[in-house]
């Protein structure tokens, strides 16, 4: 070993991300609900649209994704010059910490935030800063009192993952108005898709000059397995991301896919209708068995356990049925169980288990 070669600072400090599992030893025949992917996939239009990029495969895409950001502007009702799409809203995330953030520098996130807001702050040699949650609710008056001067980024996923919470748009313009000068609010809005009749941030974003909205295809759009994303912002931020960005980051079949299934609202209206009812059903079914969860405004809820020790040994039993949840220990919820939202099967067969095994003790 070559001791002489080394990481940057901050490297070596980052722990590995482990997305949800998906196999059980010795199955075959595996319910996946711990990845918070949408159990109806993606629309038909998007499937046809997939089909027809292999006859560009030997083609470089464009650079500068004009179709699909006039595609993302006409349906939310934004300026496409003030949008960047990237490889998921993990790359928009990772840009903006590389652009903005750096040695002496902190970023501010909350303790149940998303895992790459952590490992995004340390590759670029910055510090990460944990605020408390009140109850699993963002705390703006905590993430407030944390920033300073060296605060570069604050980052909110609202909805939360894992907890599934939010906070309303009033406290969020609150946290974007008291925020240091020098300082950005990013506003993830993975899940604002499920969530009717919210606009994600995109208010925020268009009328205040330190706000960044980011989006993803991952989760209502069924598309987890192409990785696209997008953000949204002011202009002057915009155009340094795209300074950084790779001008080949997304394919051509990432960008028409993204494009056919942005364009089909039907589909995304159906899904989340489909989500609202089957996640309200399953948290009642999950209570009356003893196990409570937050208000869910995701496609997950956030199962809480009286202990560990029961969360870990309900995992066990419900990975014994061919049923794969998510373990959030790495969020700082270790008596948590987070379940995704399936179809109305899977959510009986969740249920029915989880019940099965509280009645075991």
């Amino acid at each position: 070993m070559n001791d002489a070669i080394r990481p940057q600072p901050g490297i070596l400090d980052i722990a590995l991300y482990e997305g949800g599992k998906a196999q059980v030893a010795g199955m075959n025949n595996v319910l996946k609900l711990s990845s918070n992917e949408n159990p109806f996939g993606a629309s038909d239009r998007a499937k046809e649209a997939f089909g027809k990029t292999v006859h560009t495969l030997h083609r470089y895409p464009n650079t500068d994704h004009h179709s699909l950001r006039h595609a993302i502007g006409d349906v939310h009702g934004l300026d496409a010059d003030r949008i960047i799409c990237g490889v998921g809203s993990d790359e928009v995330i990772m840009m903006l910490c590389q652009a903005y953030a750096g040695p002496r520098d902190e970023v501010v996130f909350t303790e149940h935030g998303f895992l790459m807001y952590r490992i995004s702050t340390l590759a670029v040699g910055a510090t990460p800063v944990e605020v408390p949650e009140r109850e699993r609710v963002t705390d703006v008056d905590a993430i407030l009192k944390a920033c300073n001067k060296r605060t570069k980024l604050v980052f909110v996923a609202n909805p939360n993952n894992p907890t599934g919470t939010m906070i309303s748009p009033a406290e969020m313009e609150r946290l974007a108005a008291g925020l240091p000068p020098q300082a950005i609010l990013v506003i993830d809005g993975a899940y604002a898709e499920y969530v009717d009749g919210y606009d994600g941030g995109a208010g925020l974003a268009s009328t205040c000059d330190n706000v960044v909205m980011t989006r993803t295809f991952s989760k209502i759009y069924g598309l987890g397995g192409l990785r696209i994303g997008w953000g949204y912002g002011p202009r002057q931020i915009i155009d340094v991301l795209n300074r950084i960005r790779q001008p080949f980051n997304l394919s051509n079949t990432q960008l028409d896919v993204a494009e056919a299934a942005v364009r089909d609202q039907d589909w995304v209206n159906k899904c989340r209708a489909e989500n609202a009812r089957m996640r309200h059903w399953l948290a009642e079914a999950l209570a009356e068995v003893g196990v409570p969860s937050d208000t869910s405004l995701a496609n997950f809820v956030l199962a809480r356990f009286s202990t560990v020790e029961e969360a870990e040994a309900c995992d066990a039993f419900l990975q014994s049925q061919g049923l794969i949840i998510r373990r959030v220990a790495s969020y700082k919820l270790p008596n948590c169980l987070r379940i995704t939202v399936g179809d109305e099967s899977g959510c009986r067969r969740i249920a029915h288990a989880v019940g099965q095994f509280k009645g075991m003790k």
